[in-house]
């Protein structure tokens, strides 16, 4: 059975037009269902500007159902499934706010470092949302994979998601950049909130800035917000 989305038959006006090639200026016809075509004038690989996933965020047999897809369009594909993964840790939580404000924290501050260390924002931005799950019962890294292999993601995302959650303290010998990130996120979340209960002194802070933290931007990170 084909793709309803992708069947010509169910398509409307304006499922063909035109879009200017970014390189040379000259008309690209596009089908809605093509990620990229080639410009006819200079050769440059268009990405298709009106495309829209849909289902193909999440579903993993996109690629067989849009060819080769673009970095561009792979990029904005995972974009979207880490949106998906956020929705599925808060659906886990319900109602437990404080669970689903911590993980939304860790993965805010997980995008400014991972950023900044040049890390895969995927890979850490799933694993700051899933790294709660199970806890204190210890089935976090089951559920994890279970979530992420229901959206479609990558095997090797997957598999490096659920290494990072599954070992996330304390860390080994050689750590991956992925893992430094959402180690240093969750640490500058967890200090947050205690001294928002009981602070620490600014000698103390200092301390563990210093010592415990794996990467240059989490350290300056905290230092910013907490001794700021």
């Amino acid at each position: 059975m084909r793709c309803p989305g992708q069947d010509s038959r169910n398509w409307q006006p304006g499922a063909i037009f035109e879009a200017r090639c970014p390189n040379c200026g000259a008309d690209v016809e596009f089908f809605k269902d093509e990620s990229a075509r080639r410009c006819r004038k200079c050769g440059h690989k268009c990405v298709n500007p009106k495309m829209d996933f849909g289902c193909a965020a999440y579903c993993k047999y996109a690629p067989q159902c849009l060819g080769d897809l673009p970095p561009e369009l792979l990029a904005q594909r995972e974009s979207l499934l880490k949106d998906r993964v956020a929705l599925e840790m808060k659906k886990y939580f319900q109602k437990d706010f404080k669970r689903i404000g911590h993980a939304v924290r860790v993965a805010q501050i997980a995008e400014k470092i991972v950023v900044q260390e040049q890390g895969d924002p995927a890979v850490v931005l799933m694993a700051a949302y899933l790294h709660h799950l199970g806890t204190p019962e210890g089935e976090g890294t089951p559920m994890a994979r279970d979530i992420l292999s229901r959206l479609g993601a990558r095997e090797d995302l997957v598999d490096e998601v659920c290494d990072i959650i599954g070992h996330h303290h304390p860390p080994r010998r050689e750590e991956r950049i992925n893992f430094k990130c959402l180690h240093d996120a969750k640490l500058l979340a967890n200090l947050e909130e205690e001294e928002k209960e009981r602070p620490l002194a600014k000698e103390k802070l200092q301390l563990i800035i210093s010592k415990d933290f794996l990467t240059e931007s989490g350290r300056k990170l905290a230092t910013e917000l907490l001794l700021g």
